[in-house]
C-alpha cells in the first residue's frame, strides 16, 4: 500500500513537470490579419456557404460532383484518413494488457528408458502502467495525427473545386474570346476584299493592302491559339475528373451571375474554417506531445507481467495430469545510461515544437495575404469593367467615325485599321477582366475556407 501511495504522490508531482499537460488551441489571431483596408462589419462569411451555394452553374455543380468522386489525389487523401484511423486505435489499445497462447510440449528419453512427456498450456500476459503519461501522449499525438490527415482530405477537396471551377470559368473566358476573333476574322476577310478592290480602283495603294492582309492573317493565328488554349484547359480538366480527353459541356461567360454579398466574417474564423490552418495547428499540436513523451522518457516504466495455465512439469518432476499454475512479475525500469540521449531527444523535441509554431504562424499570415489578394482582384476587375464599356462604346463610335471619313477621303484606310485592332484588343480585354472578377470571387471563397 505504502508502494502504490508513493507511485500516486509522483505521478501528481509530475503532473507541474509537463508530462501530463494538454495541449491549448490557438484562440487568438494576429490583428489585421485581413489588411487595414478590410473592415469587418459582422461574422457573416462566404466560406460556410456550401459549394453547390456558392457555384449555381448546373453544368460546373456537375463537374464538381464528378472530381469529388473520381480524383484521384482526394481519394489518396481518403486513404492516408483511414491509415492514420488505424495508428489511433493501435495508440489507444496500448493501454489494455496484451495477451498470447503459448503451448509446449516436450518428449525425452535417456539410455533407451521410457520416454516421458512434458506439456505446458500457458497465456502470458503484459501490461505496461501508464505512470509517466508516454502511452498517453503518444495516444494523444495519435489523435492529432489523425485530424490532421482530416484536415489535409479537406484542404485537397476545397483546392480541387476552386481548380474544376477555374478551369471551367477559364473555358468559358476562351470561348468567348474565340467567338468574337472568330467573327473578327471574317469581318476581316471582307475588308482584304475591299481593299483590294480599292486598290483596282484607285483609291488605295499596295501598302494599304499589305496591311489589311498581315492583320487579317494575325487575327487568323489568334484564333488557331485560342483553339489550341480551350484544347489544353479541357484536357487539364479531364484529368482532374480522372478522365480521358474530351470536350465539357458548359454555358456562357455573359449568363454567369455575379454575386454582390462577399462577406468575408472575422479573422479569428480562419482557425476552424481554413483546412491547411487547422492542420498547421494540429501539427503543432502532435510537436507538443512529442515533446511531452520525451520528457517521459526521463522516468521508469513500469510493467506487470505473468502467465497462468496448466502444466505437468513441476521443475525435476513430471506430473499426470497437468496442474495449474500462475506466476505474475512486476518490473520497474529506470533508465540510467541514456540520459544523455534521452537529453538530445528532448533538445530535438522542443527545436522541432518550435518550428511547427514558426510555420503554423506564417500559414495563418499567408491565409489573410491570400484573402486580402481575392478581395484586391476582385475590387479591381469589378472597378475596370465600367470602364472597359465606356471604352468599347468609344472605340465603336471611332471605328465608325474613321471609316466615314476614309469613304470620303478624308483620312487613309491605315487609320481604320488602327481602330478596327484596337477595339478587338479591348473586346477580348473585357471578357478577361470579367473572368478575372469571377476567378476573385473564386479564391476569396477557396481564402476563406469555402468548400470544405
Amino acid at each position: 500500500m505504502r508502494k502504490i501511495i508513493t507511485f500516486i504522490t509522483l505521478a501528481c508531482l509530475l503532473n507541474s513537470c509537463g508530462i501530463y499537460t494538454k495541449y491549448k488551441p490557438v484562440d487568438s489571431v494576429p490583428d489585421r490579419l485581413y489588411g487595414e483596408e478590410v473592415s469587418v462589419a459582422d461574422t457573416s462569411n462566404i466560406g460556410n456557404l456550401s459549394w453547390r451555394e456558392f457555384f449555381t452553374d448546373v453544368q460546373l455543380q456537375a463537374l464538381i460532383e464528378q472530381g469529388l468522386q473520381n480524383n484521384t489525389d482526394l481519394q489518396t487523401a481518403y486513404l492516408r484518413i483511414e491509415e492514420a484511423e488505424a495508428s489511433l486505435q493501435a495508440a489507444k489499445l496500448a493501454f489494455l494488457p496484451s495477451f498470447a497462447l503459448a503451448p509446449q510440449g516436450t518428449i525425452s528419453s535417456f539410455d533407451n528408458q521410457k520416454a516421458t512427456k512434458a506439456y505446458s498450456l500457458p497465456v502470458t500476459a503484459s501490461w505496461e502502467i501508464d505512470i509517466f503519461g508516454r502511452l498517453r501522449n503518444a495516444k494523444q499525438q495519435a489523435k492529432a495525427v489523425y485530424a490532421q490527415t482530416q484536415e489535409y482530405a479537406r484542404a485537397v477537396q476545397t483546392q480541387l473545386i476552386a481548380t474544376i471551377a477555374n478551369s471551367y470559368y477559364t473555358l468559358l473566358m476562351l470561348d468567348e474570346q474565340l467567338e468574337i476573333s472568330v467573327h473578327t476574322e471574317k469581318a476581316w476577310k471582307e475588308s482584304v476584299e475591299a481593299t483590294r478592290a480599292l486598290m483596282d480602283a484607285g483609291l488605295a495603294n499596295d501598302a494599304a493592302v499589305s496591311q489589311t492582309e498581315a492583320t487579317y492573317y494575325s487575327i487568323c493565328t489568334s484564333v488557331l491559339d485560342l483553339r489550341d488554349q480551350i484544347n489544353q484547359v479541357e484536357n487539364s480538366l479531364s484529368l482532374l475528373l480522372a478522365e480521358t480527353p474530351r470536350s465539357a459541356e458548359r454555358g456562357r461567360l455573359t449568363e454567369q451571375p455575379v454575386s454582390t454579398d462577399l462577406s468575408v466574417g472575422v479573422p479569428l474564423q480562419m482557425l476552424s474554417n481554413r483546412p491547411d490552418v487547422k492542420s498547421a495547428e494540429l501539427s503543432l499540436e502532435q510537436a507538443f506531445y512529442v515533446t511531452n513523451q520525451a520528457r517521459s522518457a526521463f522516468y521508469p516504466s513500469l510493467t506487470l507481467s505473468g502467465n497462468a495455465g496448466w502444466t505437468n512439469n513441476a521443475g525435476a518432476m513430471i506430473v499426470n495430469p497437468a496442474k495449474f499454475l500462475a506466476t505474475a512479475v512486476g518490473s520497474l525500469t529506470m533508465p540510467l545510461f541514456n540520459r544523455g540521449a534521452n537529453i538530445a531527444n528532448l533538445k530535438i523535441a522542443k527545436a522541432q515544437q518550435e518550428e511547427a509554431r514558426l510555420n503554423f504562424h506564417q500559414t495563418l499570415l499567408k491565409a489573410g495575404s491570400e484573402v486580402n489578394d481575392a478581395l484586391s482582384q476582385l475590387q479591381t476587375a469589378q472597378g475596370k469593367a465600367g470602364y472597359y464599356e465606356k471604352q468599347i462604346v468609344s472605340l465603336e463610335k471611332a471605328e465608325e467615325s474613321t471609316s466615314l471619313l476614309m469613304e470620303h477621303g478624308n483620312t487613309t484606310y491605315l487609320e481604320v485599321l488602327t481602330a478596327r485592332q484596337t477595339l478587338l484588343n479591348a473586346r477580348l480585354a473585357q471578357v478577361s477582366n470579367r473572368f478575372m472578377e469571377i476567378q476573385g470571387m473564386i479564391n476569396l471563397y477557396q481564402a476563406l475556407g469555402g468548400g470544405r
